[in-house]
């Protein structure tokens, strides 16, 4: 029988998505599942995004150019302008998704054995994009207890090594929801232009940010330009998850070369979602107050649920709209498909995303879980309280 590649054995398993048969399962024996566990916003696409794609008057579904539609580019470019951010539309390349972006970043600047660190717990996916690409992830703990505030750069540069050519960070953090300071960046930009290394930045939840703090762009220190590599995404800014758009931004022109040869490989990004996304941006103001004033609600309401459990450890989350929370549990991977497979309170059930798998440190992690607070505020209430009733009566 032909044999699978190493490098597909190796390929982590999404820790979002594999318990999904056993919710399949409980769905089948007539229990509501509560789903905590995946990052889709319930909050309603801009319609005139859904416009856009409905009105398009298209004969020939051609191929668009690699780098994605001029006007999109230009259009975005503004956008970001707007906000502060230094970029022209030749810093930037249209992906396929925020995923494809990180992907042309890895391919980019990395060879097969190279190094990035990563503060952990990260996007679970930054393990697949990096098997994928052949490179070794180092990661470097962030800790619950300082609330996954940045390491401190001397944890850092004991890490760094010949074969260190990237920092990756995701800022606000998925899943930590934690928002890097101007300071922790600022450090970070400096660590990475003393040892000529990359500084990769996931910003794709820039928008959700709470309590009067602020995001501070990699973009926004000249110093850096030819070291920074902004990755963002249409998918949760305007709650587009399936239009599979995002781009990958930098000034290092030698980088958007390379980072083109890969998008000319993979020819271009889909046409109707890039018409959607480009739509997007003249989404109003008045939209991102009231989902940012939801997402304030409802975290809010999480954290004040789960402070009610006893056991249950969690940090207050400054932006994004994800926590991890510490359970009394020896193994969260065993609770969270205990909770699926064979258990249920009142014929209702929830879905989280065991922690473990946001590591890539062995071992660690193992009593936490990733929570998105995607649901209305009376889901989140009903869901912690089923959390609750389950670890009153589960076996470790």
């Amino acid at each position: 029988m032909p044999k699978i590649s190493n490098k597909g054995h190796q390929m982590p398993e999404s820790p979002i998505r594999k318990l999904v048969p056993y919710s399949e399962i409980a769905k089948k024996k007539g229990h509501k599942v509560y789903h905590l566990n995946i990052g889709q916003p319930d909050i309603k696409t801009p319609e005139i995004a859904l416009n856009a794609v409905k009105n398009a008057d298209i004969k020939v579904l051609e191929y668009s150019h690699s780098a994605g539609f001029d006007s999109y580019r230009t259009k975005l470019a503004l956008s970001y302008q707007k906000i502060g951010l230094p970029i022209d539309k030749e810093d930037i390349i249209i992906t396929t998704g925020g995923s494809e972006a990180l992907l042309f970043a890895m391919g980019s600047t990395m060879d097969a054995g190279d190094e990035i660190i990563i503060p952990e717990p990260f996007y679970a996916n930054y393990n697949g994009f990096s098997t994928a690409s052949g490179v070794t992830v180092v990661p470097v703990i962030s800790t619950l207890d300082e609330g996954f505030a940045l390491p401190p750069i001397s944890e850092f540069e004991k890490l760094i090594t010949p074969k260190t050519k990237a920092i990756l960070i995701c800022n606000p953090g998925n899943p930590t929801g934690y928002l890097y300071s101007e300071a922790e960046i600022n450090q970070l930009a400096e660590l990475v232009k003393k040892h000529d290394l990359f500084l990769i930045a996931d910003e794709v939840y820039r928008e959700f940010t709470y309590d009067g703090f602020k995001h501070y762009s990699i973009m926004n220190i000249p110093s850096i330009a030819e070291n920074a590599i902004m990755i963002d995404s249409v998918s949760k800014r305007y709650s587009m998850c399936g239009a599979r758009i995002g781009c990958i931004v930098s000034k290092n022109k030698e980088l958007m070369a390379t980072a083109m040869k890969f998008a000319q490989a993979r020819l271009s990004p889909p046409t109707f979602a890039q018409i959607a996304s480009e739509a997007a941006l003249d989404t109003p103001q008045s939209y991102f107050d009231e989902v940012i004033t939801e997402y304030k609600e409802r975290r809010d309401t999480l954290i004040s649920e789960l402070h009610k459990i006893n056991g249950v450890k969690v940090a207050t989350p400054k932006g994004a709209f994800y926590c991890i929370a510490q359970l009394p549990v020896q193994d969260a991977d065993h609770f969270a498909q205990w909770l699926l497979e064979s258990y249920d309170f009142n014929g209702e059930t929830v879905m989280v995303a065991p922690a473990a798998g946001f590591y890539s440190t062995p071992g660690v992690g193992k009593n936490e879980v990733r929570i998105a607070y995607v649901l209305k505020k009376d889901d989140l209430i009903k869901s912690v309280q089923i959390l609750g009733e389950a670890l009153k009566v589960y076996k470790n």
